[in-house]
């Protein structure tokens, strides 16, 4: 048996979650692929995976397993590469996925400087309304807002993701400006709602140190940050978005600021790898080249203010969370047109 061959013939079922799609990607016949498992599990002695009609899943020695074979193969694959990007320069496919607004904001309009300095990386950029499942996605690089709690991955602070509260001079002029979070009781929210459980997002506030989350009233809910922003800006009601939508609205007027010193804290925006000894070359410069991006972006640096980029975070979020932090970072993580 090709014991390098099996690795990577099981390492590819269990991020297809498929036999049908590994055996398609591999461009070998369903049944071979079936055969190297069943072969791979006599050897070991052990059951890897646990087979139905309508899933696969790792049993516990699979799952040990797979995380040693996955480290094997990328040291096997970066030590190869590694001869040939020396002479030819980084080139392959590199998978991306990103928040749909940030990506169109920040990554997008700066990508083909990205191709020229690097033209033999093929490209994809996926705009995700989701957390993306890095190894079964086969993605190399994620951008992920908050404190991440994943230890087998690795994240590089490169920005910073602010909430505020603001309304339309003419929602102001309507209703009043909100001075204290007791005034909230008689004001109008743009509400934003979870598409996978139409559960409707409280709207969260730091009060003398805390994190504390409110209900707002609402005669309009959406499940799309844009078309919140849209509603705000025509006076609808008041909003919390990310400062990055809505800095231009701000600068010119045609939003304001409420409620500043009841602002939520800010929460890190990471490129997000997974952890390698040696980590690849296109991953290597693509990495750097989004940290000069981030760090050179004129909005990206109005959001920051003095919150500190100079490190990385290997996950530094291991502790419990406060409930409010986690509200915060589910709306961070499932809205579908912000991130």
């Amino acid at each position: 048996m090709d014991h390098l061959q099996a690795m990577r013939v099981f390492t590819r079922v269990v991020d297809a979650n498929s036999f049908t799609l590994a055996a398609d990607s591999l461009g070998m016949p369903r049944a071979t692929v079936s055969t190297i498992i069943r072969k791979l599990e006599k050897h070991l002695g052990a059951r890897l995976l646990n087979r139905s009609t309508r899933r696969l899943s790792l049993t516990p020695d699979g799952a040990s397993y797979y995380e040693r074979c996955t480290g094997i193969l990328a040291d096997v694959d970066d030590a190869e590469s590694s001869f040939r990007d020396r002479a030819r320069g980084p080139r392959g496919r590199l998978r991306i996925d990103a928040p749909p607004y940030l990506a169109r904001l920040v990554l997008m309009p700066r990508l083909c400087e990205f191709h020229r300095r690097y033209p033999d990386i093929e490209l994809v950029v996926g705009m995700s309304d989701r957390v993306v499942n890095m190894v079964q996605g086969a993605v190399d690089c994620v951008l992920r807002i908050g404190e991440l709690r994943d230890s087998t991955l690795i994240a590089k602070r490169i920005g910073v993701f602010r909430t505020l509260t603001c309304a339309a001079p003419s929602y102001i002029e309507r209703y009043g400006k909100p001075e204290r979070i007791e005034d909230l009781g008689r004001h109008r929210a743009v509400n934003y709602f979870l598409a996978r459980t139409g559960r409707t997002v409280d709207w969260s506030f730091q009060v003398d140190g805390e994190i504390v989350n409110l209900p707002m009233k609402s005669s309009l809910s959406v499940n799309d940050a844009e078309a919140c922003v849209s509603a705000g800006l025509s006076g609808f009601g008041m909003i919390q978005p990310p400062r990055y939508m809505v800095e231009p609205y701000l600068d010119s007027g045609e939003l304001i600021e409420v409620l500043e010193p009841w602002a939520p804290p800010p929460m890190p925006i990471s490129i997000v790898y997974q952890q390698s000894r040696h980590l690849s070359s296109k991953v290597h410069v693509f990495v750097d080249w989004i940290t000069e991006v981030f760090q050179g972006c004129v909005l990206m640096e109005k959001c920051r203010g003095n919150y500190p980029l100079d490190q990385d975070c290997r996950f530094a979020c291991e502790g419990e969370m406060t409930n409010g932090l986690q509200e915060i970072m589910e709306r961070q993580n499932l809205l579908e047109s912000a991130f």
